[in-house]
């Protein structure tokens, strides 16, 4: 499986970023009789900063239905998914220096809403930094 991170990069305070995981290989994930498809996975967007652990910041279900944020984030920030593209988006706005992270992209087949729970994440991206400077 591979998840690849794409999108991050330094701007300054009040710009915009738009994040993108791309997803290949879930055939290999599981066990199940049938191949995985992104379908089947809740996905989710995480951040860690310098010095400090890694967070959930926004989640998504299979199909797109329901999104969720952490509140310093909402209002700012939109997930979104193309399963026909297997790939997750972030969009960033208005961003902060406190938004400085290195971003991950994570996938799951536990309940979209536990997203922030330990041990939620399956498979997990590499990462990608952003840089927001005041």
């Amino acid at each position: 499986v591979q998840m690849v991170e794409s999108g991050g990069g330094s701007v300054q305070q009040g710009g915009s970023l738009r994040l993108s995981c791309t997803v290949s290989g879930l055939g290999r994930v599981t066990s199940g009789l049938l191949p995985d498809a992104i379908e089947d996975f809740a996905m989710a967007w995480f951040r860690q900063a310098p010095g400090k652990g890694r967070e959930g910041v926004s989640a998504i279900t299979w199909n797109g239905a329901v999104t969720l944020y952490i509140n310093s984030v909402k209002g700012r920030f939109t997930i979104s998914r193309d399963n026909a593209k297997n790939t997750v988006y972030l969009q960033m706005n208005s961003l902060k220096p406190e938004d400085t992270a290195m971003y991950y992209c994570a996938a799951s087949r536990k309940s979209t809403y536990e997203y922030r729970s330990p041990g939620w994440a399956l498979v997990w991206g590499q990462g990608t930094q952003v840089t927001v400077s005041a």
